[in-house]
């Protein structure tokens, strides 16, 4: 598999919806395909199609273990209403002993490099881990998010992990995803109703002000250009 594949696979699901684009990927990576949720509300409406349609998707999120306790309600929340299991992925614990004692609790504020390195160890390689033997992974990437997605595909090559990748959600509007929540009754973060469109781990997560881009919220003693913690970097 390779960028070719990925171009011919987005040439078989156009003009398809979501919930046949997830069925398409379902059954042509079969049980190689699983779906990243960090529970923020697209990640939801995606649970929701993957679980409503019965389709033999896995779901995992990643614990970096400095997440916000209502991330940890809405995956009980979802679980009970889905009636699914939602894996949990955790960092390797020595790395984060080890990098919090040589740079510091917090080290993330000193400098981007130290911010990459903490995403590295709690996010990266734990989504590594857990793409292991997969053909494709799916995602809740929305392109109006971040100026960092704007050249983004619905199914693409993603060559950091080298296997397919697959954005359902890529051309929605934040308009449209909540109207989908509301209008289905998704459970989602309670924090979204406190001013926080974009929620990851606690330290570098904060409310916005209304006009504010939805990503300002997000480890914003950066700049735009820098603001993903590099499990959807270009590579």
């Amino acid at each position: 598999m390779d960028k070719r594949t990925a171009n011919q696979l987005n040439e078989k699901i156009k003009g398809k919806s979501v919930a046949e684009t997830l069925k398409y990927v379902s059954e042509e990576f079969k049980l190689k395909i699983r779906f990243a949720s960090s529970m923020g509300v697209e990640d939801q409406v995606i649970t929701h199609f993957i679980a409503e349609n019965q389709l033999p998707i896995e779901v995992f999120t990643l614990d970096t273990g400095r997440m916000f306790p209502e991330t940890y309600e809405i995956i009980e929340k979802t679980q009970a209403r889905y009636n699914i299991k939602i894996h949990i992925i955790f960092p390797d614990a020595q790395e984060v002993e080890k990098m919090v004692n040589e740079k510091g609790i917090n080290l993330f504020y000193h400098s981007i490099d130290n911010r990459k390195l903490c995403c590295g160890i709690r996010k990266i390689k734990p989504l590594k881990r857990a793409l292991e033997g997969m053909n494709a992974w799916i995602t809740g990437l929305r392109r109006e998010q971040s100026p960092t997605r704007k050249d983004m595909q619905v199914i693409e090559w993603d060559e950091g992990n080298q296997l397919i990748k697959v954005n359902p959600l890529l051309e929605w509007t934040e308009k449209q995803t909540w109207d989908f929540v509301n209008e289905n009754k998704i459970p989602y973060n309670t924090l979204h109703d406190k001013g926080f469109p974009s929620i990851g781990c606690q330290p570098c997560t904060r409310a916005i002000m209304p006009g504010e881009d939805v990503r300002s919220g997000r480890w914003w003693w950066e700049n735009p250009e820098t603001k993903e913690c590099g499990l959807h970097a270009k590579k």
